[in-house]
């Protein structure tokens, strides 16, 4: 055999040579059921954040709806009549009707409070929503300012007393 590859140049040798073979194709599948445990437990932990992520935007969409029409009594000039109206039905969308829709007043005031971060509504700004549906009340960019706040950062268990 070696007779036979003496004439040949290094080009013809190499020719003579059998190709490497081919590797089997490497599994995309996980190999250990280790791995199939974790990648379930993940999809169930994404599915779970996403099911609290939906449940708490479509929660909140009261809070948008409020915060728009707040916006466009802004645009229309502060009424304190109108944004009294609004964080009332804004409170009904959140809260029991039946520990909303009989409060007026300085118990409405101090509703407001008990669910909010603050006082401003039994000694501040907010004072004029006791009496601002039954006499005109001049706007007050204060108030306008609190209602927002309260409309988004109102919460069911704070409770701070007048």
């Amino acid at each position: 055999m070696n007779q036979n590859l003496e004439g040949l140049n290094l080009i013809e040798l190499l020719d003579l040579l059998q190709p490497a073979p081919e590797p089997p194709p490497i599994a995309m599948t996980p190999q250990t059921p280790g791995w199939i445990i974790l990648g379930i437990g993940l999809g169930f932990l994404l599915g779970w954040g996403l099911t609290r992520v939906w449940r708490r935007y479509t929660s909140n969409a009261y809070r948008r709806a409020a915060l728009a029409e707040l916006s466009s009594l802004t645009r229309d000039g502060e009424d304190p009549a109108q944004i009294a109206i609004l964080l009332k039905r804004t409170a009904l969308a959140a809260f029991p009707r039946a520990d909303v829709a009989g409060l007026h007043g300085d118990s409405w005031l101090r509703f407001l409070d008990e669910h909010f971060p603050g006082d401003g509504f039994c000694h501040g700004a907010g004072q004029i929503l006791a009496t601002a549906p039954w006499r005109p009340i001049a706007p007050d960019p204060a108030l306008t300012a609190l209602a927002r706040d309260w409309i988004l950062r109102h919460q069911p268990h704070l409770e701070v007393k007048c």
